[in-house]
C-alpha cells in the first residue's frame, strides 16, 4: 500500500509540473502519513543527507565553473580549437567539439558549457554559412562530455548516491570517467564530419600551421590547467577531491582576475549569485532524496524492480539494455542530479548482480543523464541552445539523429565492453 502512494504521488505530481525536488517531497510526506509514521522522519532524513563533509565539493565545483565562465576562457579555447581542427571540411564544427570538450573539462557542466560555447560559436557558424539546427546540435552534443569530466559535481552526486550499496570512489570514477569522455568526442567528432560532408560544408582555408597552434595553446592553458591540477593533486595525495574542489576555486579566481583579467566585479557577483542558486537546487534534492530512498531501501524497491526484471529476462546483455532504456527515459523527464540520486540505489545493485562493475555503472549512467538533458521535455542543454542559435526545438529534434547515433553508440560501448571504463583505473589506482 505504502509503496503504492510513494509511486503513484511522486508520477502524479510530476504530472503536474510540480518541481522534482517539491515533488520527491511531497511524496515521502504522503508515504509517511499512509504508513502512520511520524513526519519527522523525513526531515530526518533530510537533515542527514545533507550533513556529509563530501558535500562541500559540490558548491566549490559549482562555482569554479560559472567562474569559468564568466571569466572569458571560452575565447581562448576557441581560438585554440580553430587553430587544431579549423581547416578540415564543416571545420567550425569540429571545433565546436573540441572546445566545448576542453571548456567542458574547466568548468564540468553541460549546461554551462553551452551557453559559454554556443554563445560564442553558434553566432559564428550561422555567419559563416552554416545551418542553424547544426550548430545548436554540435554543441548541445559536445557539451555533454562535460559530465564525464574531472570538474564534473554529477561524479561527487554519484559516489554518493551510492552509499551503503557499493564501494565507489570519487578518484575511481573520475579515473573511469576519462576515457569514455573521449569516446564520445571522437563520436561527437565523427558525427559532426559526416553531416558538414552530407551537407557540403566548406573548408576554412589552409592548415594554419603548428606555430599557431602553439600560441593559441599558451593563450589557453592557464584555464586548462585546473583540470591537471586536479587529477595531478588527487593522484599524488595532496589532496583530496574536496579539497580539489576549493583548489579549483582559487586557480579560476587567480586565473581570471590575474592572467586573464577577464572577470569583471558584475561578472564576479553573478557568478555567486548563480552558484548559491545551483547549490541550493542541487542540495535541496540531495536532502529529499535521502528521505525518498529511505522508503525505496524501506519498502524493498530495487528487490522487486530486479525480481520483475527477470521475468523479462535473466540475461545479462538484455537486463543492461532495459535498464539503459528506462534511465534514459526518466532522464528525459527529471535533472540530471534527480536521476542519480532516485535511481541509483534501484538500478546499481541490479546491474552488480549481472556482474556490471559499480564503477562501469556509473560512467553508464553519467551518460545517459546526460542525453536527458538533449532531450525534451526536460532537455535543459538542447533549449539554451536553441534560444541561442535563434531556431526551434521541433528543428533541431528533425536533424539529430546523427548525433544521438553517435552518442548511444558510444553508451553501448561502455555498457558492453567494461574495459572502456575499468581500464584505467585498474592502471592508475591498481582497482
Amino acid at each position: 500500500m505504502e509503496l503504492t502512494v510513494l509511486g503513484v504521488s511522486f508520477a502524479l505530481l510530476l504530472l503536474m509540473g510540480v518541481p522534482v525536488a517539491f515533488a520527491i517531497g511531497l511524496a515521502s510526506v504522503a508515504t509517511i502519513m499512509a504508513a502512520g509514521l511520524p513526519t519527522a522522519v523525513v526531515f530526518q532524513k533530510m537533515v542527514g543527507g545533507m550533513q556529509v563533509f563530501s558535500f562541500l565539493a559540490i558548491p566549490f565545483f559549482i562555482f569554479a565553473g560559472e567562474l569559468m565562465l564568466y571569466g572569458g576562457i571560452a575565447d581562448r579555447i576557441v581560438r585554440f580549437a580553430n587553430s587544431l581542427v579549423g581547416h578540415v571540411r564543416g571545420g567550425l564544427g569540429m571545433s565546436n567539439v573540441v572546445g566545448c570538450t576542453l571548456f567542458g573539462g574547466v568548468a564540468g557542466s553541460p549546461l554551462a558549457d553551452v551557453s559559454a560555447m554556443g554563445s560564442v560559436m553558434i553566432p559564428l557558424m550561422k555567419k559563416e554559412g552554416y545551418h542553424a539546427d547544426y550548430a545548436v546540435n554540435v554543441t548541445t552534443h559536445a557539451a555533454l562530455v562535460g559530465a564525464l569530466m574531472p570538474t564534473s559535481h554529477n561524479i561527487i552526486i554519484f559516489t554518493l548516491a551510492t552509499t551503503g550499496i557499493a564501494s565507489v570512489s570519487v578518484l575511481g570514477l573520475i579515473v573511469a570517467c576519462l576515457i569514455p569522455a573521449f569516446i564520445l568526442t571522437l563520436c561527437n567528432l565523427a558525427a559532426a564530419y559526416f553531416v558538414a560532408v552530407k551537407r557540403g560544408y566548406p573548408t576554412r582555408g589552409d592548415f594554419a600551421g603548428w606555430h599557431e597552434v602553439a600560441r593559441s595553446l599558451a593563450a589557453a592553458l592557464p584555464g586548462l590547467l585546473v583540470i591537471f591540477i586536479i587529477l595531478g593533486g588527487i593522484l599524488s595525495g595532496v589532496f583530496t577531491a574536496t579539497e580539489s574542489a576549493a583548489t579549483a576555486v582559487l586557480w579560476a579566481l587567480l586565473v581570471t582576475t590575474l592572467v586573464y583579467r577577464s572577470l569583471s566585479r558584475k561578472h564576479f557577483l553573478k557568478a555567486c549569485a548563480k552558484a548559491c542558486k545551483t547549490t541550493g537546487v542541487v542540495l535541496l534534492l540531495i536532502g529529499i532524496s535521502a528521505a525518498f530512498g529511505y522508503f525505496m531501501a524501506l519498502y524493498e524497491v530495487p528487490q522487486k524492480t530486479g525480481e520483475l526484471m527477470s521475468t523479462v529476462s535473466q540475461t545479462p546483455w538484455v537486463i543492461f539494455l532495459m535498464v539503459n532504456v528506462l534511465l534514459f527515459v526518466l532522464g528525459t523527464f527529471l535533472d540530471m542530479a534527480a536521476t542519480i540520486l532516485i535511481c541509483t540505489p534501484i538500478f546499481l545493485p541490479i546491474c552488480a548482480h549481472y556482474g556490471m562493475n559499480p564503477m562501469q555503472f556509473g560512467v553508464m549512467m553519467l551518460i545517459n543523464c546526460a542525453l536527458g538533458l538533449n532531450t525534451p521535455p526536460v532537455g535543459t542543454t538542447q533549449f539554451v541552445g536553441c534560444a541561442i542559435g535563434g531556431v526551434s526545438v521541433g528543428t533541431v529534434m528533425r536533424t539529430i539523429w546523427p548525433f544521438y547515433g553517435a552518442l548511444i553508440a558510444a553508451l553501448l560501448l561502455v555498457t558492453y565492453v567494461p574495459a572502456f571504463s575499468l581500464w584505467l583505473p585498474s592502471v592508475v589506482l591498481g582497482k
